[in-house]
């Protein structure tokens, strides 16, 4: 074979013996991966193993005594620190709903020796108001009066006594407010004799077709109004005559039921009315509160 080169052409590449290509040519190295993006190292194991579980133990019991005098300053805070207390508040504030009708209102009530010279007196149940604002069954001033409190819900039924002759509204008021803000309000019905103001009477409930068809504002006779602090609700009662007859002069109830009353209202026993009708429905609401506080979950 002829290895003279051409005129101009670039010598033949003539491999040097020691230079034959390599099985395994180099190629360059692949970048590397920062650790970040695939996976955590392993930690490195501790060579006083005691000592690092005693530290991490040390944390955990402060932060839960930081956690736990946390928690108790924030359970702490209400106003009603009694716990018993708070849940009657609780319970209380539900029964309106969560309460069958005739367990808070009876179809009767035995009014043994709830009468004047302590006669006794039984009650009829006329009928029940829906459930209401306290629009519908206080006076204006009387439902601002109870403004500090507020008003949740408001049931309400009337009563007639056995003989058909007088009739009585009683009414349940259901309250926002806690402890401190009922204590307050009571505190100002006895220190301002709030309850012995006609101007703050109850309204009542007529019934058409019934013993109370004709009761109305001008026939309210004798009122109480209670306002209990273990519990968020204000009792009220309002009695009157059955005939339908306008009253003048109302008394309220400590006043009606004096030895020395002379009014009407009082001579026919219609404070005796509103106040025995009231004590029961209260004396109901307080027990039927207090079975479901202190009944086992």
């Amino acid at each position: 074979m002829d290895l003279t080169p051409r005129p101009g052409a670039a010598p033949p590449h003539i491999p040097h013996p020691y230079q034959q290509p390599h099985p395994y040519p180099y190629r360059p190295p692949v970048p590397e991966t920062p650790a970040e993006t695939t996976t955590r190292l392993r930690p490195v194991r501790s060579r006083r193993p005691v000592r690092t579980v005693t530290a991490a133990a040390c944390v955990v019991l402060g932060l839960g005594l930081i956690g736990g005098a946390a928690t108790g300053a924030w359970l702490t805070s209400d106003s009603s620190a009694d716990p018993a207390a708070h849940s009657a508040y609780t319970v209380g504030r539900s029964v309106w709903h969560s309460v069958p009708v005739d367990t808070l209102f009876p179809r009767t009530l035995a009014g043994d020796g709830a009468g004047p010279g302590g006669a006794d007196r039984v009650w009829t149940r006329v009928a029940v108001a829906p459930d209401s604002g306290c629009r519908a069954g206080l006076d204006p001033l009387l439902a601002q009066t109870l403004g500090p409190v507020g008003c949740a819900r408001m049931l309400r039924a009337t009563y007639t006594d056995a003989t058909s002759s007088s009739v009585t509204t009683v009414g349940v008021v259901f309250t926002e407010g806690d402890t401190e803000a009922m204590r307050a309000l009571s505190s100002r019905f006895t220190d301002q004799h709030l309850g012995l103001r006609t101007d703050l009477m109850p309204r009542t409930y007529p019934v058409e077709g019934t013993v109370a068809e004709g009761f109305g504002d001008r026939q309210r006779a004798s009122w109480t109004v209670h306002v209990l602090t273990e519990v968020p609700v204000v009792v009220f009662a309002v009695s009157g005559f059955a005939d339908g007859r306008t009253v003048t002069d109302p008394q309220p109830v400590d006043k009606a039921v004096a030895e020395n009353a002379t009014t009407a209202a009082a001579q026919a026993g219609l404070g005796h009315e509103a106040k025995g009708i009231a004590d029961r429905i209260e004396r109901g609401l307080r027990r039927t509160i207090t079975d479901l506080t202190e009944k086992p979950e």
